[in-house]
């Protein structure tokens, strides 16, 4: 494919050898103890199709999976920078990141004048565009994208030809009485599931969030893409998962009554916990956006800031890390555009700490309203005087003026 890289199309990887051939054998003939007892056994690879089946059931089983087309990573984090893209990503990779900046006049809603902007500062940049990339329930915000976000985003790469990521490593921890909206689900709703656009459509997933197991380093991609598949395959190579790993977490994932009953469990805790931080941050002056996922709140600290300004947050940062002793994320790191947003999380914690948590950030926030009053006060204090002061001076020099007039 003409947006593929030299690299990703070579065969200097050795994907023709017998360690690679003996994979594809084993996918035309593979080995079942009912219906196909001469069949291939995989010795070689730990197989997909428990994940395949998992992340179709956190899509409420509404679209499927191939388990041909995924391909295993160490972690998310892998597997974002084997298909390229910020930070931990770009270091090794090279990719130069640009930022589509949402507003909170909308809720930090991806808009189409948001992808052209975005689109024309890398062209003003000289850099040559290949894809999007986003978070699905987004990460810092704490949303799902909503249908209208993931047609226009689907829209969008299909009039510039280039490629969507959706990293949905937050798709199981969807609460409330909304269900996750996949951009696969989207492919389907428009009959693109098997069209050239859907080769250039690609999910990152993980276990880390959805299942608690960030220290498994377990991520997967999928993708339509043939090309795709090899290339993250032959790139594989440089961060695979231990073979105890997959046997554990295959024998997990197919106890279905366990897979459901956690992810219902998991999600109602969230919501509670979730409930807890909100009413919180109110109890102490603060509002969030409403989120309904992930493991965070994006929280509007926009009024505690000295000036609206970067350094100002950078400042107040500084104040609830080392005075408050809370490590909370700036939104400057998030590549926010408005200073005074951080991101909150909520369920890496007791239910005891939480509370000691809120009540930290509550004394500190009544703290800075006492010296902002006292502050107020005494600057009034001090206009006033200067101004009585002005005032019976003027009276003074106007009165002398009088006297030598009346004699």
């Amino acid at each position: 494919m003409k947006q593929l890289s030299r690299k990703v199309t070579s065969n200097a990887h050795g994907q023709d050898s017998s360690y690679f051939l003996g994979w594809e054998e084993y996918e035309k003939n593979p080995y079942d103890e009912i219906k196909n007892l001469n069949g291939i056994i995989q010795m070689g690879l730990a197989e997909n199709q428990a994940l395949a089946e998992f992340m179709e059931e956190i899509r409420g089983n509404r679209v499927t999976f191939d388990p041909s087309k995924i391909v295993l990573a160490a972690g998310s984090t892998s597997a974002n920078e084997t298909l390229i893209f910020d930070r931990d990503l770009k270091w090794r990779t090279g990719a130069e990141i640009v930022p589509i900046h949402c507003s909170s006049s909308n809720g930090f809603q991806i808009t189409e004048s948001a992808l052209q902007q975005a689109y024309q500062q890398a062209q003003k940049l000289d850099l040559k565009v290949k894809g999007v990339l986003v978070t699905n329930p987004s990460n810092p915000l704490g949303t799902m994208l909503t249908r209208r976000e993931l047609n226009l985003l689907v829209d969008f790469i299909t009039s510039k030809n280039i490629h969507l990521i959706s990293d949905e490593i937050y798709s199981g921890t969807v609460f409330g009485f909304e269900q996750f909206v996949s951009v696969m689900d989207v492919l389907k709703d428009k009959n693109l599931e098997n069209s050239e656009v859907s080769k250039r459509v690609h999910i990152v997933y993980s276990l880390s969030k959805d299942l608690g197991l960030p220290g498994f380093r377990v991520g997967a991609i999928y993708s339509n893409d043939e090309m795709v598949v090899s290339a993250a395959t032959k790139m594989s190579s440089f961060g695979l998962v231990s073979s105890q790993t997959q046997y554990l977490l295959s024998a997990l994932l197919s106890d279905k009554k366990f897979t459901s009953t956690y992810l219902d469990e998991n999600q109602k805790r969230l919501k509670i916990r979730q409930k807890k931080l909100v009413s919180g941050l109110e109890a102490a002056g603060i509002t969030c956006l409403k989120s309904n996922a992930g493991l965070f709140c994006w929280v509007d600290m926009r009024h505690l800031l000295d000036t609206n300004t970067f350094e100002a947050e950078l400042e107040l940062w500084k104040k609830i890390v080392y005075d408050v002793k809370l490590n909370i994320s700036p939104g400057s790191s998030c590549h926010c555009t408005e200073p005074g947003w951080f991101r909150v999380c909520f369920a890496n914690m007791s239910e005891d700490t939480l509370d000691l948590a809120m009540k930290r950030l509550k004394e500190y926030v009544e703290s800075t309203d006492s010296r902002r009053v006292i502050s107020k006060s005494s600057h009034d204090r001090i206009k006033s005087l200067r101004k009585r002061t002005v005032s019976n001076w003027v009276f003074r020099v106007s009165w002398t003026d009088r006297v030598p007039d009346e004699r």
